[in-house]
């Protein structure tokens, strides 16, 4: 059996770096770079330079509609934001809403492929309409909720190990649940809370292979409310959802991942902590030392207290505090290219 199915991670993620016009009124298109072609659907947009809100895009509800990781606000609808997607690229204008800022400064924009136009999946108790990328284990899953215990489609074929979820049509929290933590708790993108019991969230049950479960939570699953859901199974030489241990030392933990990582979000579990963000493109050699954080606003931080290394086949800390502090920590990480590819080509260090 080869050791991966994806042996060019960049036809279904991608980071791009690039610098807005300044300009409202102009509508700027921003190509990807590489031989790979990647259609955007979920496009994750922030602002470096300056203080903005994260600015955040998919194609199921629609362009020009913006959410942001950093606040609890309900979507929001203008003509600002990413405008348009192409087979590679991707049309911002800038935007003065809680959308975030799109084309001022310089900006990174972290993009996945998930389905195309979306189709309605009836596996579960609420009818959900579902863009899913079941080679790449990504999809964008649209909901009404009920109130009451539910279960929900989400498409991928087999069970996510990671969801993130936020109310749409109201001011409400960014719901997270992963693998790691079990599904009677949660956390939430837009805090540095720890975890916490929330069996309202998920329902204290784990999703299958075809749905995942919603509690009572007015954030996850309110009554009336229109509901959107990022589901990701693990896909190997791929995607990565797990835990590490800090151990508070320089010579931090080795975290294998089965690829060198493109992308890595990390955060502390067991108190307090930022949803720490890290990629390639922003820094291109070891050390790592620039992040962003999902739940603050704040411009990149260059902090030495925060290091790491991207490695052929994970990443290790290089400092004794930031995402080594001794703690629990959970993590997303995506591919640049899988340890080993299916005709056997390893992947080289940094």
């Amino acid at each position: 059996m080869a050791y991966t199915t994806i042996d060019d991670p960049s036809a279904y993620f991608q980071t791009k770096i690039y610098t807005g016009s300044d300009n409202g009124a102009l509508t700027q298109v921003v190509t990807n770079d590489g031989n790979s072609d990647l259609q955007p659907d979920w496009i994750w947009i922030k602002r470096r330079n300056s203080a903005a809100n994260h600015s955040i895009t998919d194609t199921v509800r629609g362009l020009t509609i913006g959410l942001s990781t950093s606040t609890t606000a309900a979507e929001v609808n203008d003509d600002f934001g990413v405008t348009a997607v192409g087979s590679d690229s991707f049309s911002v204008r800038e935007n003065t809403s809680a959308q975030g800022q799109v084309n001022t400064g310089t900006l990174v924009a972290w993009q996945w492929k998930a389905g195309g136009s979306a189709s309605s999946n009836s596996n579960g108790s609420i009818t959900s309409s579902v863009s899913a990328n079941t080679t790449a284990g990504f999809s964008i899953v649209s909901y009404t909720g009920t109130g009451s215990n539910a279960t929900v489609g989400h498409g991928l074929g087999v069970a996510p190990k990671m969801i993130i979820a936020k109310k749409r049509s109201a001011t409400g929290t960014w719901g997270v649940y992963h693998e790691s933590i079990g599904n009677a708790k949660g956390l939430f993108l837009n805090s540095t809370s720890a975890e916490s019991n929330e069996p309202a969230f998920w329902n204290s049950t784990s999703p299958t292979s075809s749905v995942f479960s919603v509690g009572t939570s007015g954030d996850i699953n309110g009554g009336s409310a229109t509901q959107i859901a990022y589901c990701f199974s693990e896909k190997q030489g791929y995607s990565k959802f797990s835990s590490y241990t800090g151990n508070g030392n320089a010579n931090g933990p080795f975290v294998y991942t089965g690829f060198r990582p493109a992308f890595i979000i990390a955060k502390k579990t067991s108190s307090t902590s930022d949803w720490g963000i890290y990629d390639n493109k922003r820094n291109t050699f070891n050390v790592m030392d620039l992040r962003l954080k999902a739940n603050s606003s704040g411009a990149d931080d260059q902090s030495s207290d925060n290091n790491i290394d991207f490695l052929s086949n994970g990443f290790k800390h290089r400092t004794a505090s930031g995402w080594n502090a001794a703690a629990t920590y959970i993590y997303m990480a995506f591919a640049e290219q899988p340890f080993v590819t299916s005709t056997g080509v390893p992947a080289t260090a940094r």
